[in-house]
């Protein structure tokens, strides 16, 4: 019973098709590749716009670091949650790539960014005042790192919000599809619709092998030569790009991506149901998406251990179970006759 990551789970196989229907002859490196041009038609099909420019990263951590170095100077500041990936799993690497720009941290239930602790924050923020590291950069995540989602209404507020006080807007989109599944929004109403400037956007823990694509939407595109030129320089300028594309190309054809994510959200809410349905059992957060956030009783907790089920101890005192697009079923019978036990 394999319910640490969604990472642990296999790709896709229309993943590995892709790749291998890629992998013939040669083509064009670094992008220049009929197969990245194929994503670009693809990615304006599904965010609805083309008014946008991307690049295509091998991993979350990279393309989060890659995009908030062009969106934030060495001498300012990002705004995100005491607990976003960025702060709490990525080594200082926003930092590093951005040369230097301070992570400013704001409290919320359920990683979550409290609204008056955002305007707070904004109204105390003053590029004037040289002892301050002055904001720059307000960055969401979706999911959150505690498993919940941010609605589009409240995405679209929080970046007018920091748009107001002139900052870039970032979405952290490592698992945006089963934000999207959840609410039952489109794409471009989560991102640029509702003012996000620039997104990382998730497909490895999706399906992919690992594939993350950075968009810059709108006046962001003028960053594009930048972000270019900072990937050279990190090493994530892939010469044989078109293998990333490809996975690209297959996870977002026919919205394989979103139909992953649902099924991946369905298989948690059995999960999490499971769990509950044991007596002293509980939700820390709710279920938005496909991680299951619960506190275990102590007998539970025994039974999980001693049966090598593979989740992951979160701060706060509970246990984080996660489901991929691949959870079989039989993982999930398998939990329920174990905690139906004596």
């Amino acid at each position: 019973m394999d319910f640490a990551s969604d990472t642990t789970g296999p790709a896709h196989p229309s993943v590995i098709e892709a790749l291998a229907a890629t992998n013939t002859g040669s083509a064009s490196s670094y992008g220049a590749d009929d197969v990245t041009a194929r994503v670009r038609g693809l990615l304006a099909e599904t965010f609805e716009t083309n008014d946008f420019d991307f690049w295509i990263c091998a991993s979350g951590t990279a393309s989060n670091a890659l995009a908030l170095s062009v969106m934030c100077s060495p001498i300012g500041a990002i705004a995100c949650h005491e607990e976003a990936h960025i702060e709490r799993d990525e080594r200082g690497a926003p930092e590093f790539f951005s040369g230097g720009a301070k992570l400013r941290l704001l409290p919320g239930q359920g990683a979550q960014i409290d609204e008056s602790a955002l305007r707070d924050a904004l109204a105390n923020n003053d590029p004037s005042f040289v002892h301050e590291t002055p904001l720059e950069t307000l960055s969401l995540t979706n999911l959150t790192e505690c498993g919940t989602a941010y609605s589009v209404d409240t995405i679209t507020h929080y970046a007018a919000l920091a748009k107001a006080e002139g900052l870039n807007t970032h979405l952290d989109g490592a698992r945006l599809a089963n934000a999207l599944a959840h609410m039952g929004a489109s794409p471009a109403e989560m991102t640029w619709k509702a003012g996000i400037d620039v997104l990382t956007l998730g497909l490895t823990k999706t399906g992919a092998i690992g594939c993350e694509i950075i968009i810059l939407f709108g006046r962001m595109r003028s960053q594009f030569e930048a972000l270019k030129a900072r990937a050279k320089r990190s090493g994530h300028m892939p010469p044989k790009m078109r293998f990333l594309a490809a996975q690209a190309e297959a996870m977002l054809t026919d919205g394989l991506w979103l139909e992953l994510a649902a099924n991946a959200n369905g298989s948690a809410k059995v999960l999490a149901n499971t769990l509950c349905a044991r007596a002293g059992v509980s939700l820390a957060y709710p279920t938005d998406g496909n991680e299951v956030f619960a506190m275990l009783t102590p007998d539970v907790e025994a039974k999980v251990k001693q049966a090598g089920v593979k989740c992951y101890p979160w701060p706060g005192g509970s246990y984080r179970f996660v489901c991929s697009w691949a959870t079989p079923q039989s993982d999930l019978d398998a939990l329920r006759d174990l905690l139906a036990e004596a």
